[in-house]
């Protein structure tokens, strides 16, 4: 499952080489509560058919409507610059849209974009580029050129720059029953997934289509791949051999997420053994996460998983998670409980 920029956009190219009218739809702001972010696109062909979302409801269903009526007075262009729609400015509109309680968001319309233009820009997000889409508001020209970083949208009086570049990567080092449910879940948030494992045992059972598995150690994978902002790596092995010049070779590079899974005594040991024979400190190691994962009482692996996969996201978008959704901590205090005397006593772990 690819990037949904990527799938909009290559719809788009797709009608707008089969000679169809089409608009492109950018979140251009928003205010108060917000469904869909700021940057989000959506395609919309001119009988109507949708790929991709600014809303995830009824503005949608509006946008179509005033899109494919065409001689009616709230009708929507076919032609011309770009123009801004706003949702949401009063509380029966937003109630109409089925916006949140305050929520108040613009989009920007681009009609009939060119066709070699996006062609251009897909080839580019293929090739693992990042690029920026630069729409000139007087006339709807469109430039592209690469960048170094991703960044938020820009929208002044002159243009509107929107950032693309490929989609989130995720490398999982082991090939078990775990990873097969860590890489299902990270396809369907967008993820483009990795697995690597170099044993034939565990490789030869895989099973999750759309996820890229590989032979090569560990270590040699995270070099071929060249890891990025838009990276993670999670090892899964418990095995030293095949995680442990991986991890380090992942700290080195910009990967938003590095980690492995494991206990608390294991996780210390590691820290240990890489201090002790592998030429590391606390310092070098600090971004190393481990045990992975958010407390939500899981045991299972789907449930591991899930755990996983919710940390994830919430590093990959910038949310602190508070302490008490810290594993190591959470279990740390499942040490100590009461007796039934009211005494504090020591809980065995497993």
């Amino acid at each position: 499952m690819e990037n949904l920029d990527v799938t909009v956009l290559r719809a788009l190219r797709d009608w707008r080489q089969d000679g169809k009218r089409a608009v492109l739809a950018t979140v251009v702001r928003t205010w108060g509560s917000s469904p869909r972010p700021v940057g989000c696109i959506m395609a919309l062909r001119e009988d109507g058919a949708v790929m991709g979302s600014v809303s995830g409801g009824c503005i949608e269903y509006d946008l179509i409507d005033r899109y494919t009526k065409q001689g009616a007075a709230d009708a929507l262009p076919r032609e011309g610059p770009p123009q801004f729609v706003k949702y949401g400015v009063t509380a029966d509109e937003a109630h109409r849209f089925g916006l949140p309680c305050g929520g108040t968001l613009e989009v920007m319309l681009e009609f009939d974009p060119d066709a070699a233009r996006v062609a251009e820009l897909l080839q580019a997000l293929d090739a693992g580029r990042l690029m920026q889409r630069r729409v000139r508001l007087a006339d709807g020209q469109v430039t592209l050129q690469p960048t170094e970083h991703p960044a938020e949208l820009i929208l002044n009086a002159a243009e509107l720059v929107n950032t693309f570049g490929p989609g989130y990567r995720m490398l999982i080092i082991g090939a078990g029953q775990m990873s097969e449910y860590l890489a299902t879940m990270a396809l369907f948030c967008g993820f483009s997934v990795t697995v690597c494992d170099p044993r034939e045992e565990f490789a030869g059972s895989w099973s999750v289509p759309g996820a890229r598995l590989v032979g090569t150690m560990p270590d040699d994978t995270v070099a071929e791949m060249a890891l990025d902002g838009r990276s993670c790596v999670i090892a899964l092995t418990h095995d030293p051999k095949l995680d442990d010049l991986a991890l380090l070779q992942a700290l080195e590079t910009p990967a938003f997420y590095i980690g492995a899974i494991g206990s608390r005594r294991n996780s210390l040991l590691r820290h240990q053994r890489m201090i002790e024979h592998l030429d590391q400190t606390e310092e070098s190691l600090k971004g190393l996460r481990g045990p992975i994962g958010i407390y939500i009482g899981s045991k299972t692996p789907p449930e591991i998983a899930v755990s996983v996969m919710a940390e994830v996201l919430a590093v990959k978008n910038g949310v602190p998670l508070p302490r008490d959704m810290n594993v190591a901590h959470v279990k740390d205090l499942q040490d100590i409980a009461p007796n039934d005397a009211g005494q504090v006593c020591f809980v065995p772990q497993p």
